[in-house]
């Protein structure tokens, strides 16, 4: 699922589009309710990011806003194998167009005339997002530290990628308790969270693989930073820094990578 640092890349590169008048949009999957007439006609105003949603205002006030899931994406190009998974399509005065790609359909788009509608946490890369807010975040719950990271309604935007590499780089088993997490663990792990959230971004986030349900930033470029992980996907391997195996658990219903020799 694309994460803070995918849905930003994403985000800068739909930048591209402000200022343009959007003349259409055909809404090619029936489950989206989408009002055309709401939209077309419009200009937009700005593109941004809202933990892992996409919202692009538009004038008059209304604005479109997109979560893209496991697969989907925003896009300004498309392959030939991606035509057959596009749900709609924004065709732009100016001759260009923005195609959300959707293979799973499990992405949402949905018109707001409200702003925001979604309750979401602190996000991670601004000033609000301080070592003694995720100090109290941590103390105030007996949950494990991994799922509790990846809980929106705490923290926008973190997902399983960027949990598991901040916790192995400050040294955390992602089982332990969450209020268990003293205050200088917190105070590195704010760093660690905000580092790799940046060095993903500048790397153009994570690919996996090159299907069409891979990730790829608005213009079809694959992603960086996997050559960087540490632990997520590499289970089996030897960690980078102690040596002993990688191993992956579940928690959450998710996939948690971490090594137990040097997270404790």
């Amino acid at each position: 699922m694309p994460e803070l640092p995918e849905v930003e890349t994403i985000v800068r590169g739909l930048g591209a589009t402000v200022g343009s008048r959007i003349e259409s949009i055909d809404v090619l999957d029936q489950r989206l309710d989408l009002p055309q007439d709401k939209i077309a006609g419009r200009t937009i105003e700005a593109v941004s990011r809202r933990g892992k949603y996409i919202s692009i205002q538009l004038s008059g006030g209304g604005s479109l806003i997109v979560h893209l899931r496991m697969s989907g994406r925003l896009a300004l190009m498309r392959s030939a194998a991606e035509e057959k998974h596009t749900r709609f399509i924004i065709h732009l005065e100016d001759g260009g167009k923005i195609y959300f790609i959707n293979p799973r359909r499990l992405g949402t788009a949905e018109y707001s005339m409200d702003g925001f509608p979604h309750e979401l946490g602190v996000e991670p890369l601004t000033g609000d997002f301080t070592a003694r807010k995720l100090h109290k975040i941590v103390a105030g719950s007996r949950a494990p530290i991994k799922p509790l990271l990846m809980d929106q309604r705490r923290i926008a935007g973190l997902g399983n990628i960027y949990s598991s590499e901040a916790l192995w780089r400050v040294e955390i088993d992602p089982r332990r308790i969450a209020n268990t997490i003293s205050e200088d663990e917190a105070g590195k792990l704010h760093r660690a969270i905000r580092s790799i959230l940046r060095q993903a971004i500048e790397n153009a986030g994570t690919t996996f693989g090159q299907s069409v349900s891979d990730y790829r930033d608005a213009y079809g470029d694959y992603g960086k930073f996997q050559e960087m992980l540490a632990v997520y996907g590499r289970a089996g391997e030897k960690c980078p820094r102690c040596g002993e195996g990688i191993v992956r658990i579940r928690q959450a219903g998710r996939s948690t990578y971490f090594c137990p020799g040097c997270q404790k």
